[in-house]
Order: C-alpha cells, then structure tokens, then sequence
C-alpha cells in the first residue's frame, strides 16, 4: 500500500504520492494541490493494479508522431496497398494534429471533434479509414503497457452510403469492347472473369490454360502513389479462374510469341498495364461516348466490370459458392452481402415454388380419400397472398 505525505514549496503545501509499482519499483507522483486528490489518486493506481490496467506514467509521454511509426513498422501482415493507406492517412492527416501530443493527452473528446472536422472535407471512408489507423496507434500503445484504455473507441463516425453497383447487360458489354477498338478486349476480359485489375495487369502467360479454359491467380500488382508493389491477391490465397470460349481468342492474341513469364496484358510501352493511365486514356472517353448515344448508359467505374462479371454469372445460374471461388471472396457471406440486390428476383422465384409444391401437396392430400384435407388450396393461396 502507498502513502500520502505533505512537502512545503514556495507556493504553500503540497501533497506528493508514494507507491510501487507491479514490477515492485518505488516511485511517486507530486504536486497535489490537496490530501483529498493525493488519496484519490492512490486509490486508483490500487485499482489499477489490481485489475492489470496499471499503466507507467513515463512510457506514455512517447509522442502520437513518435509511436505511429513504431506501429507502420509492426505492420508485417498487412498487404502493400493496405500499409500505404494507413502511411497516407497518418502523414496527410494524423500527425498534423496529433504529431507533437503525448499519447496520454489525447482524450476521447478532442477525437471526436477531430473526427466530426474531418467529416466536412473528407468522404466517409477516409474518414473511416484515418481513424482507423489512429485507432490501431492506440491498441499497440495499450498492448506495449503504454496506455489503459483506447480514447478511439465508440468514436461516431460518418455513415457510409453504399452505392449502386453498376452492371452491364451482354449487349452493353459488347457495345463498351467495341468502343474501345484494340483495347475492348481488356473490358471483355474483366467482364467475362470478373479479375481484379490488379490480378489481370499481373497475369503471366504461364497462369493461362486455353485448352481447360483456365487462370490460375497467383499474383496482383498495385500502384499506390504511383508505385507498382507485387503481391499476394487481396485474400492471400490463389484460385482457379474458369472463362467462356469468346475470351479464348483475344487471350490467345495476347499471349502469341511470349515467354512464360511475360505479362499477357501490357501497356503501350510494353510495361505493366496501369488502371491509371487506361482509365483518362480509354476507359473514360469511350464511356464518355456511349451515353452521348444512350443516355441510359449505365455510368460505371472499371472496377463495375468486376460486378458486372457476378452478375452475368449468376444470371446464368451459377450459385453463390461458384461465384464466391470466381471472384476470390473470403466466404459466401461476403458474397451474398455484396450482390444481395441480384438476389431480389429470386424471392419471387422462391414464392412461385413454394405456391407450386403446396398446391401439389394439396392435390396429393385430397386424392388420398375420404375425410378432411391437410390443405385448401384457395385458402392456402389466399393466405400466400397476405
């Protein structure tokens, strides 16, 4: 247990506090104003240690600009493009106000009303993703015993509005290729396999079968900041690709006379195919054109030819677990969480089938002989229709 005693300054009595710590250091605390805040403040390093949530007071004067790098630099299982955020996010916008604070004075209030700023000229997922990466700071201080508790925790934050996938019907994607002359089958390709542009600008010609009408994703190539950084596909794990016939033709244009290693999509310089020249430089302007044509043109991102991919698949019938394993989704749940709007037609369905077998369950029941049936069709229709 510690002790309360008295000290005399310049200024009058002050009180200073006497403790050990977990470790069984001596130390203290001074310049209590009263014996009343002294005791208070003992009693709760007593609680704190007997709780486990006893924190040094010294180990958290380190500053928020100080341990942030400490944290970029335990990030090893993160992917690239994911590290590159949270290193945009703390130099743009964390350390600018919290750079020079000591991470024991960064307080629950003065977060939220940096977050509720950020809201104004930030969308709401960077703005997500900047507290996220303060938040993540906080948990490695409290897990080195540098803090008790996160100040970013139950923070409110902006209400992100999902968007309206965009997809393309096969008519609209057979007008977009050929739009887009002698890169249209790069919009065919995604379209009809539903590759990231990352795991497509990646691909090599070794990953291609033409024969099974296979690819096999190995790899995927960002460019944060204009930095191309080779990987891991977004979940780490390789899939198999399957494709329809009509891409065998332009896969086999792309790969003719190439080595086995040789990226089988390819900028105009021969290098990697970057989203952020094809996008101002094709993409766009054919777009652009499209809907001066038909302005029902859906207005889509490229990424949409990746929705649009999951779409025409499970038009065709394919089921959830098909198309999880095609686009490379971590679960089937992830997938029905996404495409839940392409799923709202078969509520229909599911009504029709079920009207259908209770009607022939009926019919069975009353051919079966004399007395009372299980089902009445007229009610039993009367009561689907509630």
């Amino acid at each position: 247990m510690g002790s309360v005693e008295s000290y005399a300054t310049s200024s009058g009595k002050r009180y200073r506090v006497r403790y050990r710590t977990p470790d069984r250091r001596d130390t203290q605390k001074r310049g209590f104003r009263t014996k009343r805040e002294a005791e208070d403040y003992l009693a709760g390093v007593e609680v704190a240690k007997l709780r486990g949530e006893w924190v040094d007071a010294s180990r958290s004067r380190v500053t928020v600009g100080e341990w942030s790098q400490e944290w970029l630099r335990a990030q090893v299982q993160v992917k690239p493009t994911t590290l590159s955020g949270y290193r945009h996010a703390i130099e743009k916008h964390i350390l600018p106000r919290w750079g020079r604070t000591r991470l024991a004075d960064v307080a629950h209030s003065d977060v939220q009303t940096w977050v509720t700023t950020l809201s104004s000229s930030l969308g709401p997922s960077a703005v997500r993703q900047t507290h996220l990466a303060l938040s993540g700071v906080m948990k490695f201080a409290i897990r080195d015993g540098r803090l008790s508790r996160n100040p970013c925790d139950d923070i409110r934050l902006p209400r992100i509005v999902k968007r309206r996938h965009g997809y393309l019907s096969h008519e609209r994607v057979a007008a977009l290729v050929a739009e887009l002359g002698e890169q249209g089958d790069v919009a065919l390709f995604l379209a009809y396999t539903g590759l990231r542009w990352g795991e497509m600008a990646a691909l090599r010609v070794k990953n291609l079968d033409l024969a099974k009408r296979r690819i096999e994703v190995e790899e995927a190539v960002s460019e944060p900041r204009g930095q191309l950084i080779w990987g891991t596909p977004k979940t780490h794990e390789r899939r198999s690709v399957p494709f329809p016939s009509l891409l065998v033709g332009p896969l086999s244009v792309r790969a003719a006379e190439k080595a086995r290693e040789d990226l089988v999509f390819t900028g105009t310089d021969g290098g990697v195919l970057r989203g952020t020249n094809f996008r101002p430089r094709f993409f766009e302007p054919a777009l652009g054109r499209l809907r001066e044509t038909d302005p029902d043109f859906p207005v889509i991102t490229m990424h949409d030819l990746r929705h649009t991919a999951a779409s025409l698949a499970i038009s065709a019938g394919a089921n959830v677990k098909a198309v999880q394993r095609m686009l490379g989704h971590a679960s089937a749940a992830m997938t029905l969480d996404v495409y839940a709007d392409l799923f709202d037609d078969d509520l229909d369905s599911v009504a029709t089938a079920l009207d259908r077998q209770a009607r022939k369950a009926a019919v069975t029941t009353r051919s079966s002989g004399p007395g009372p049936t299980l089902f009445d069709c007229t009610q039993l229709s009367d009561t689907l229709r509630l």
